[in-house]
């Protein structure tokens, strides 16, 4: 009856002593033997270098290069006026060119425009021949009398051509053989060259005859 207890107590004995010493000796070798692995892996891992371009080969292939940025060249607004203005310019000229006016020419100074009148001589007898008697004068002023001796300036004849050159019509006024009377008178020129003024009873004249500009009234 008394190897009960004491088989007992002996394997407990043996049972305690072997966890114990299992158990000691396991947890020192683990921990020794892991911080030795970590201080060559620190060690390893502080002596790696990183090969030039790694990050640039190694990354995503799907991310686009950035384009360069290439600055634009600057707009100059009053470089373009000023082109635009000469092109403006040389086609204007163009066009002047072309439609430009001959060289002009000063053109001397014609004989004053004329009008032709006839002399017209109310005596039936005159109308014919070149007599003295027949004679029908010229004056030299058409505000004095036109019978006075000093205010003749030439003869002239029915039918006679003259040039008249221009006309007053506020002069002395005159009254011919049938009773014609007028106020008017032509500045004439008769194919001899005589200048003078012609009364307005002596022609029927039926053109018009500008007016006497004031300095040869």
């Amino acid at each position: 009856m008394d190897a009960g207890p004491r088989y007992d107590g002996g394997a407990g004995a043996a049972g305690g002593d072997g966890p114990g010493y299992g158990g000691g000796r396991g947890d020192g070798g683990g921990d020794d033997a892991e911080a030795l692995l970590r201080a060559r892996l620190r060690l390893a891992d502080e002596q790696i270098e990183t090969p030039p371009g790694l990050w640039d080969r190694i990354r995503e292939p799907g991310t686009p290069r950035a384009p360069a940025v290439v600055p634009l060249p600057r707009r100059r607004p009053r470089m373009v006026v000023l082109v635009v203005a000469a092109a403006v310019a040389a086609v204007a000229l163009g066009v002047w060119w072309l439609v430009r006016p001959g060289p002009a020419s000063l053109q001397p100074a014609g004989p004053t425009p004329t009008v032709k009148i006839t002399v017209y001589n109310s005596e039936q007898a005159c109308r014919t021949g070149r007599s003295l008697e027949c004679a029908l004068r010229l004056a030299n002023d058409p505000r004095a009398e036109y019978a006075a001796r000093g205010n003749s300036a030439g003869r002239v004849w029915h039918g006679d051509a003259l040039a008249a050159r221009c006309v007053v019509t506020d002069g002395r006024m005159v009254r011919d053989e049938a009773g014609v009377t007028s106020t008017r008178w032509y500045l004439v020129t008769s194919g001899q060259g005589v200048r003078g003024w012609l009364p307005g009873v002596r022609t029927r004249n039926t053109r018009e005859v500008p007016e006497c500009p004031a300095e040869v009234r």
